[in-house]
């Protein structure tokens, strides 16, 4: 009987205060589809760079130019409701297991490295823009 109240007690905790994991800052699915559309855009320009002998620099100031200018002509409406660092962190996710282990990124380390190494080139090569705006 102790653990039917105890049971309810947590039941009802969490229908009030749900757990902080379960909670997404991007919770309309268009939102998100666009987002995943835009980082498959750019992983598949940043590994064909270089693949074709571009080094990462190039690589990535080439992939962050190109996909800037398809995602500046879209209509989209929901494009202005796409986080810089959640963009951020799906197209790390994306370029790490697309090509990430060709030039040795691999996991969680990986991805955070080319996390932040994408958000420090494109403020250099897009100092003006917001890549989703």
């Amino acid at each position: 009987m102790l653990k039917f109240f105890f049971g309810l007690l947590l039941f009802i905790i969490f229908q009030f205060k749900p757990a902080i994991g379960l909670d997404f800052n991007t919770s309309d699915p268009s939102v998100r589809l666009l987002q995943n559309r835009i980082s498959n855009n750019f992983s598949k320009k940043y590994c064909n760079a270089i693949q074709n002998g571009f080094s990462k620099d190039e690589a990535m100031k080439s992939a962050i130019v190109k996909t800037e200018n398809i995602i500046s002509f879209s209509y989209n409406p929901q494009k202005k409701w796409i986080e810089k660092s959640d963009l951020a962190n799906q197209i790390s996710l994306q370029v790490v297991n697309d090509c990430g282990w060709s030039f040795g990124l691999i996991g969680k380390e990986g991805v955070d490295y080319f996390k932040s190494y994408f958000l420090e080139i494109y403020e250099k090569t897009t100092p003006d823009k917001n890549f989703s705006r």
